[in-house]
């Protein structure tokens, strides 16, 4: 032992001492808030899975904006739930799509605030899966990559700041990549899911954005929950493919791989805190068990402390809140 008489407890005494030796400090600029756009005007639908969230039609959507720049939130991501499906998901890449309008609508309300939008296909799909069904019901990955490359051409050309792929088809950072460069969209960067697993903590989303798949599920495409090795190595693949933000989702259940893709990669770090967590804190909060706004704090913390450079929550309002008191 170095310091025999050391006794931490003399730094834990008061608050004064405990905030000048913290370590780890979240700030409301670590955060961006997930939106889901609706069609439709003065619609704010309660998602009945996710206390406090709603679909939100766009007049609601650029109010909420608003609330986000005000609060100092320096992001938002915007998710679609489309008038209309098909096996394609041709509304994906619409120019007069949801999220193409939404993005509109959050840079007139607020254009201080970064948009970052999802690229997928799972919302827009009749089949829910996030690529192309070949005939035999496998997802065809090369397939999807130009419909994908489409649907984040489509978002920069809507005013997007920040495309997010979250897919994870192989190869479709280079191919979006390759594509927004070619269109003059240099400037557009890329948040990869690059470690995005199939997970359980997503069924409140699924109910949310109407995305659940009607055959099968991603296992083929999204990550064992066993594997972190791999997740390195699928950092690694969008790294040399040109992405700019390395994403970790879910968050909680996978501090170990945010703190990996942290220690190995100079590239900002994203951790998503996903529906699944939102809720079961909400649940647990309004049935008494716990202290709803204190294990909410702690968890963005321990994301934070485990590497995140950016926390994507839907806690980011009532965070901000907390923050700025």
């Amino acid at each position: 032992m170095l310091f025999p008489d050391y006794r931490p407890r003399r730094l834990r005494r008061t608050e004064a001492f405990r905030s000048m030796i913290r370590e780890t400090r979240l700030s409301v600029k670590d955060l961006i808030l997930p939106l889901f756009a609706i069609g439709g005007k003065d619609i704010r639908n309660p998602i009945e899975s996710m206390p406090g969230q709603y679909q939100l039609s766009l007049d609601h959507l650029a109010q909420t904006a608003r609330e986000a720049e005000a609060a100092g939130i320096p992001a938002v991501i915007l998710f679609g739930i489309p008038e209309t499906k098909d096996a394609q998901g041709s509304r994906a890449w619409a120019s007069d799509g949801i999220v193409q309008r939404a993005v509109s609508a959050v840079k007139e309300a607020a254009p201080d605030l970064a948009v970052i939008t999802d690229v997928c296909l799972c919302q827009y799909t009749d089949h829910g899966h996030c690529g192309v069904v070949a005939e035999d019901r496998h997802i065809d990955n090369d397939a999807t990559l130009d419909l994908l490359a489409r649907t984040a051409l489509s978002h920069a050309e809507a005013g997007a700041d920040m495309v997010a792929p979250s897919d994870m088809m192989d190869g479709r950072v280079a191919a979006i990549r390759e594509a927004l460069d070619e269109d003059g969209f240099e400037h557009v960067s890329i948040m990869a899911y690059s470690a995005k697993y199939c997970s359980a903590y997503y069924g409140p989303f699924r109910s949310a954005a109407d995305s659940a798949p009607q055959f099968g599920d991603r296992r083929t495409y999204q990550m064992d929950p066993a594997n972190g090795r791999e997740a390195v190595r699928e950092a690694g693949m969008d790294m040399e493919e040109g992405a700019d933000v390395l994403m970790v989702k879910p968050a909680l259940a996978y501090l170990d791989i945010i703190y990996r893709i942290r220690q190995e990669f100079d590239l900002p770090v994203a951790a998503y805190n996903v529906s699944g967590e939102y809720s079961l804190i909400q649940a647990a909060d309004r049935l008494g068990w716990i202290d709803g706004e204190r294990v909410m704090m702690e968890t963005l913390t321990a994301i934070k402390r485990a590497g995140a450079d950016m926390i994507l929550t839907y806690f980011a309002l009532d965070a901000a809140r907390v923050l700025n008191a």
